[in-house]
């Protein structure tokens, strides 16, 4: 007999009163009690004699009287897409089981895509049009083995990584590997304490640095271990070698063996560790998120297969390599799939189509907000001279998506959501516009990931009197999360390299008691056929005349009215206020910006509750080095003129206009004598 419980588990078992066999598939939906009625009375009338053709015309009358053309919907609409991506997942598990049977490892698959494409261009730096081909990318990887060796490294040994972009990176991490030799990937915008922790945490025996960022190094030389060996890399005079106690490094790589390493060197294991990537450090200092060499291969083939690149594809890859789109996502298409990726050592606006017409790339990364600086760049015939047809990567905001896809001419945006560190992946593989992916509604627990209620004040998740995590029903924006299980690499979470980091990415008794599951930290909506939005930082999101304000959704608002400005949205509070009042910091690098103006369109555009209560003009607004808005010092200063040379305002609503706040204003408002 076959029937649906009122918690949506579908059983399959045998007789009344005999043992049953449950095979669970968490549906998910308001609609499973009706389908459990349809069912159910399809079973009884089959057990007392009833022919199958009345049984099954009782049954679907039954279904379809209590709501069941609701599910049928979703069927019908989601079927192709859920097999296509059930296609994907398939594919990926599959290969990751036959490389953990192998023991194989990142070294040793790009060791086979060499053997299959050893004169084919691997790796093309724009800086200078120079073309590695696969076997030179070898090579070149097997002198830094070399290297490696003679300094007495030995595997589980970590070195830092501190350069712009460039081929040699690749060569430099992927050359370490091959002798078990982590490597410590630094963002080359860090300075002074930033840097010194990054290094630090990951405790680096040396640091390989880019004779571009010699400036940076004499800044924290001193405070580095002496123990620790530096080596540069690109022209550096000797006398600045000398004050950093610095070798060059190409000098040395260039008379190393190439041969490879010695086979008596223990090879990595698939789930060995294989680099650190830095998370962004938006909301502090940056945590160093462990990539193992199963985590490497699974973003760049999930990418591959989920927005179907080809052998002959050509990408461009003008995001940061310490960062993992540009690294995994987009060099992990050549070591792994034999693509030729071309790296731009910064991401230029004005150069950008320039570049892809003359590569000749059919695949184009993006991150943040590159879409919107690309909009933002005035007509250029090359914009519509290209051959890209795929855009791929993350944070493309829906207010900008039809209008780049119109304008340059791009038939498919491949948008995904993950962090480096993260095991509920989603990928958007049809073109749903704003949707950074999706996940079944037909058969969820074919990938477990949920969005999970959480309490609008203190950010923690909600739970049930079984002390379980609550799910959100469509339309409700919930915390991400994902199942735990370390035995699966699609399901594995390894956290970073400081332990207090990692546990408080880990909640337990989620989905069921005694299991754990990774906390993504971002809130996202999902809509009744299972498409996925994203919707803010878990935290971001604040509360203002008792409603809840998204800052991204504001933040895409008030950039669109200002031509594609930068605009970081946040709330600050007010004392004896309930709630926070929404502040706009707004890049006005011209010194034009018109309050009045800007009041008008806002009014006709967002709610009251939405409408910015607090403005502060800037130059610039911070960003990470993948375009990622800063907020922590702008939350931490908020609207108090005395600490910052930024022209902040208020909306006097009463006057109908914004004010200038100066020391008297602020006072008056923070004492409660100025009406919000």
């Amino acid at each position: 007999m076959a029937e649906f419980t009122e918690k949506g588990r579908y059983y399959l078992g045998g007789a009344v009163g005999g043992r049953r066999n449950a095979i669970t598939f968490n549906m998910g939906m308001r609609n499973a009690a009706s389908a459990s009625l349809s069912l159910g009375s399809l079973g009884l009338l089959r057990l007392f004699g009833v022919p199958w053709s009345w049984s099954l015309a009782a049954g679907f009358g039954v279904f379809l009287g209590t709501g069941g053309w609701k599910y049928l919907y979703i069927v019908v609409r989601t079927a192709k897409r859920d097999l296509n991506g059930l296609y994907v997942l398939l594919r990926v598990k599959i290969a990751l089981w036959h490389h953990l049977r192998l023991n194989s490892n990142i070294p040793s698959i790009f060791a086979q895509t060499v053997k299959q494409h050893p004169n084919k261009p691997a790796l093309i730096y724009d800086a200078t049009g120079e073309t590695w081909t696969f076997t030179q990318l070898d090579l070149l990887s097997n002198a830094v083995a070399q290297w490696a060796l003679a300094q007495g490294w030995a595997p589980g040994d970590v070195v830092a990584l501190f350069m712009e972009s460039r081929p040699l990176q690749v060569a430099l991490w992927l050359g370490l590997a091959k002798v078990g030799v982590e490597a410590a990937l630094i963002n080359f915008n860090l300075r002074r304490d930033a840097l010194l922790h990054c290094v630090g945490v990951s405790v680096s025996r040396g640091i390989v640095f880019g004779a571009e960022l010699a400036g940076a190094m004499l800044e924290v030389s001193s405070s580095l271990s002496p123990s620790m060996v530096r080596f540069c890399t690109g022209e550096l005079s000797v006398d600045c070698l000398a004050s950093l106690s610095a070798q060059n490094l190409d000098y040395i790589l260039a008379s190393a063996p190439t041969l490879p390493p010695p086979s008596c060197i223990p090879p990595k294991s698939f789930n060995d560790r294989l680099f650190y990537i830095y998370t962004s450090g938006t909301t502090g200092l940056p945590k160093a998120a462990i990539v193992v060499h199963s985590r490497y291969y699974r973003i760049a083939a999930f990418g591959y297969h989920a927005f179907r690149m080809r052998q002959d594809d050509i990408i461009y890859d003008c995001l940061p390599l310490y960062h993992s789109a540009g690294n995994i996502m987009g060099v992990g298409q050549c070591l792994i799939n034999g693509l030729t990726v071309v790296v731009k050592k910064k991401f230029s606006a004005s150069r950008f189509w320039e570049d892809c017409i003359k590569h000749n790339c059919t695949v184009v990364q993006y991150i943040g907000e590159i879409c919107r600086y690309l909009l933002s760049q005035p007509v250029r015939p090359s914009e519509k001279g290209h051959r890209v047809r795929l855009a791929v990567g993350n944070g493309l905001r829906p207010s900008v998506w039809e209008a780049f896809t119109e304008r340059f001419g791009v038939a498919q945006v491949g948008e995904f959501y993950g962090a480096t560190e993260c095991n509920c992946s989603i990928a958007n593989m049809d073109g749903k516009v704003g949707a950074c992916g999706f996940n079944s509604r037909i058969l969820p627990n074919v990938y477990p990931i949920c969005l999970m209620k959480v309490d609008e004040e203190t950010t923690e998740l909600v739970r049930d009197r079984h002390g379980l995590c609550v799910p959100c029903r469509p339309g409700e924006p919930g915390l991400l999360v994902g199942r735990i299980n370390q035995q699966d690499p699609l399901r594995r979470f390894d956290g970073y390299a400081n332990q207090d980091a990692t546990r408080k990415k880990i909640a337990n008794n989620v989905f069921k008691k005694n299991d754990s599951a990774y906390l993504s930290g971002d809130v996202l909506v999902m809509d009744e056929l299972g498409y996925m939005y994203f919707r803010d930082r878990s935290g971001d999101t604040f509360r203002w005349r008792g409603e809840n304000v998204s800052t991204t959704e504001v933040e895409g608002t008030l950039s669109g009215l200002l031509g594609q400005a930068d605009v970081a949205v946040y709330g600050v509070s007010v004392p004896d206020v309930e709630g926070k009042a929404g502040m706009a910091s707004i890049a006005d690098p011209t010194g034009t910006f018109d309050c009045d103006a800007f009041l008008r369109e806002v009014q006709q555009a967002l709610p009251p509750y939405a409408r910015p209560v607090f403005l502060r003009i800037s130059p610039q607004v911070d960003t990470t080095g993948t375009f990622k808005i800063q907020k922590t010092r702008l939350q931490r200063e908020g609207y108090d003129p005395r600490l910052s040379t930024d022209q902040i305002y208020f909306l006097n609503s009463r006057a109908g206009r914004y004010e200038a706040v100066n020391e008297e204003l602020h006072s008056a408002i923070v004492e409660g004598r100025m009406a919000l």
